[in-house]
């Protein structure tokens, strides 16, 4: 459950439920951060952080993390939340990689196993410029991440649909929302147009 989270509306019983602990509650506004330059610095530490962990335990050879979401695109605005995105073989084999994650200072606070065995891992008290990082889990050769990398790109390469996009996010955290989740899956539509000028442009 993250931003563009890449499927029809959650309702409120499915947040719940994949969801370790209480669901991210809005209650109102969402609050947006102008670009800040140190988030590709915060990412670059956490990276190499998660890596290190996984080498000492032996966990998710041939892992891959990326930086996702809007905190890895410069000029755009986002929640002062690092997303990143972790590609194993299988994401339900929490043993494989969870423990190293662990000790790297994240807990597992989402499972959606009917959804590509997709996990969010999450670290507070980050950064004076992010309080918090999403780790998401997902396997190789998942649609869902070539979705969320083709996203990223276009926003990084296309000042359009940059600002598009950020007018949108403008726009909806304006509004009152009960989860997190809901203000993300309202992004869905203008995300979907994005990523549809995305693959026409090859």
């Amino acid at each position: 459950m993250a931003d563009d989270h890449g499927q029809r509306p959650m309702t409120d019983a499915e947040i719940e439920a994949a969801t370790l602990g209480a669901a991210q509650r809005v209650d109102g506004q969402v609050t947006l951060r102008e670009y800040d330059p140190r988030w590709a610095g915060v990412y670059e530490r956490e990276a190499a952080s998660i890596g290190a962990r996984l080498a000492e335990e032996g966990g998710a050879p041939g892992h891959r993390i990326e930086h996702v979401g809007s905190t890895a695109v410069p000029g755009l605005p986002a929640k002062p939340v690092i997303d990143m995105l972790l590609i194993v073989d299988d994401p339900g084999d929490e043993d494989g990689y969870v423990p190293a994650l662990t000790a790297a200072g994240y807990a597992v606070a989402v499972r959606e196993p009917e959804w590509y065995e997709h996990r969010v891992l999450r670290k507070r008290d980050l950064d004076p410029s992010a309080g918090s990082a999403n780790l998401h889990v997902l396997p190789a050769g998942c649609p869902e991440v070539d979705r969320m990398l083709l996203f990223r790109d276009r926003l990084r390469r296309h000042t359009g649909d940059r600002e598009l996009y950020a007018r949108t996010k403008r726009g909806l955290a304006r509004q009152e929302w009960k989860y997190l989740q809901n203000y993300a899956d309202a992004k869905t539509e203008v995300v979907e147009e994005i990523l549809a000028r995305a693959r026409l442009a090859g």
